[in-house]
């Protein structure tokens, strides 16, 4: 039987409401959708979807740490997008993080997102440790 076993880290934003940062159940990690918040001040920055994309992937990447995994053990991602005219400034942003073969991924534009984000990006990956 697989355990559930929250993650928290201090460097990513905290959760802003009843979920964790992630979940290690198994061999993976399924990470909560993370936005362009600073984790020391919980505010947005980056003013574009490019800039804004680079500290998702870095708050991502942080949770990923914590749980014994890294970008480079991704396998899936959704990202969801504010307004699908900032898809391609996104995805370059998102392309330079992936190196060898990318994780699938949807990609999704939404009406909103916490802190009037431009971008939010979730994922599961592979737990090198448990």
């Amino acid at each position: 039987m697989n355990t559930r076993v929250a993650v928290q880290t201090t460097d990513a934003p905290a959760a802003i409401g009843p979920y964790s940062q992630a979940i290690v159940c198994g061999e993976f990690v399924f990470t909560s959708g993370q936005v362009a918040l600073d984790p020391a001040t919980a505010q947005l920055v980056g003013a574009d979807v490019a800039a804004q994309t680079a500290r998702v992937l870095a708050n991502l990447a942080a949770v990923l740490e914590k749980a014994g995994s890294s970008l480079a053990d991704v396998v899936r991602t959704t990202v969801y997008l504010r307004d699908m005219a900032d898809f391609a400034a996104m995805n370059a942003v998102y392309a330079a993080s992936f190196h060898g073969t990318p994780p699938a991924r949807s990609t999704v534009a939404v009406a909103g997102l916490p802190k009037d984000a431009r971008v939010e990006i979730d994922a599961i990956a592979r737990v090198r440790r448990a």
